[in-house]
């Protein structure tokens, strides 16, 4: 086990991992869903200089050496782009990262009422512990699209004077037959239905009173009525900010950090490069949680088909070339990792697994069991990562999800990879990962950002 980090911070270090974290925390209670995200992310991006794509393609200019821009997908997804010196066909610095984290959407016709108590229906999203969702205060966020095509933006829960929802649970007085089921089933999927009201609308004459006052109040305050949600993409996530951790303030408890942790330090990393020898690029794709698919994940051709609007807008545009260009880039898949739980130290290989506090973690392959669905990153560009790393003093791990049959993960990293383009995960060790509430060391997010930039900066390959 390498040396814990906190041991060897100056305090010109502690004032930047400050600064880091404060700007994280922002960014985590203000982007609880992918669009959120997006719209901080080119908001940040335009104040460094980045333009968008579809204006340089609109006005006709031309991309080259310095040039900066974004380009975004439905709303839930972005690129950045930041042109280097050297051809772009000799390949690119990329770092991506999932925003999209696991939740309760609200189904198409979520509104009902059940004994003059008023409900919204709900369908999990990724992998969840499903008991885990109880008993919590939850908040709405999202967009409704209505027919006319105008969005009406949602978010109740976070403001102190706002109301809260949440999904009820069995008292435990009632619940012998409940505790004897297996943990996948103590809670059930269609169990997961959030507590909306129980207020009566006077002097209606419907048979669902509570549901006829609270659409009464969605009309008011939103002008929406019942079907508009058949239009809508309205998350359930914990209500609250993110808080500082521990009594020594060393970690963060807050909802999303896989993988926001990875897009923000990311982000941040992008930001601060300014001339770069290799284009750098830092893209941020949604529906990671649930297989990479979708016009906005990173199985579309999102990501391809802005490449090569690049590539047109250098007058380079030709099939070779795009090929070229993408199977000579290097690849960070910036995603977190399992930190070690000495609660569940079962399932860890302590050789082999990423601890709090010791920097960001490399994963040279994912998958589960025999590899299965894994990128696994080859030697020599694990050898040259190291290099580098080392070489600009940045703390990092070398790890493995969990012990080899106790389960594992994917990222989006063998998407980019079928590209020929060298690819390796790398990110910031979680406990209580896909929790609604997950904990991070600040030590680590310090970390990660450094390791991040500094592979943007990297203009040597060999």
């Amino acid at each position: 086990m390498k040396e814990n980090t906190w041991n060897t911070y100056t305090d010109e270090d502690l004032e930047m991992m400050d600064a880091l974290i404060q700007g994280y925390k922002f960014f985590l209670d203000n982007g609880k869903t992918e669009r959120e995200c997006v719209r901080q992310m080119i908001g940040a991006a335009k104040q460094y200089g980045y333009v968008s794509m579809e204006d340089v393609i609109r006005g006709g200019h031309i991309l080259r050496h310095g040039s900066k821009v974004y380009a975004q997908t439905k709303g839930k997804a972005v690129m950045f782009i930041n042109i280097g010196l050297f051809p772009v066909e000799e390949g690119l610095n990329i770092l991506g990262a999932h925003i999209d984290s696991p939740r309760l959407d609200l189904k198409q016709n979520p509104l009902y009422e059940d004994t003059e108590l008023a409900y919204m229906d709900t369908h999990y999203y990724g992998g969840i512990k499903k008991y885990q969702w109880v008993t919590l205060p939850l908040a709405l966020h999202g967009t409704i699209v209505k027919k006319d095509g105008s969005h009406v933006e949602i978010n109740i829960g976070e403001d102190e004077n706002d109301p809260v929802f949440g999904v009820t649970d069995l008292l435990v007085h009632l619940s012998a037959k409940q505790l004897d089921k297996k943990g996948a089933v103590v809670v059930e999927g269609e169990n997961l239905d959030i507590l909306v009201g129980s207020r009566p609308l006077k002097d209606s004459d419907t048979k669902d009173k509570v549901k006829a006052n609270i659409l009464k109040l969605l009309k008011e305050k939103y002008d929406i009525e019942e079907e508009d949600f058949v239009s809508g993409e309205i998350e359930v996530v914990p209500a609250g900010k993110s808080r500082d951790f521990g009594l020594d303030r060393s970690m963060i408890m807050g909802y999303g950090q896989d993988d926001r942790v990875c897009a923000y330090t990311s982000l941040m990393a992008m930001l601060s490069v300014v001339e770069v020898m290799r284009t750098s690029v830092a893209v941020f794709v949604d529906k990671e949680e649930i297989g990479s698919v979708g016009a906005s994940s990173m199985g579309s051709r999102f990501f391809e088909n802005t490449i090569a609007e690049v590539l047109q807008a250098m007058g380079k545009l030709n099939d070779i070339t795009l090929r070229r260009t993408l199977a000579n880039s290097k690849m960070i898949s910036s995603d977190v990792n399992a930190a070690y739980d000495p609660a569940y130290s079962s399932v860890f290989e302590k050789n082999n697994t990423a601890y709090f506090g010791h920097g960001v973690v490399f994963n040279k392959y994912t998958g589960a069991r025999g590899k299965a669905g894994s990128n696994d990153a080859g030697a020599e560009y694990v050898a040259r990562i190291r290099r580098i790393m080392d070489e600009n003093k940045v703390a990092y791990q070398m790890a493995e999800m969990g012990k080899v049959d106790a389960g594992g993960g994917n990222t989006i990293a063998w998407i980019p990879a079928a590209y020929d383009m060298d690819v390796i995960d790398c990110g910031v060790p979680v406990l209580s990962m896909h929790a609604p509430w997950e904990v991070t060391s600040k030590a680590d997010i310090y970390e990660a950002e450094k390791c991040y930039e500094t592979f943007l900066k990297t203009k040597d390959w060999i």
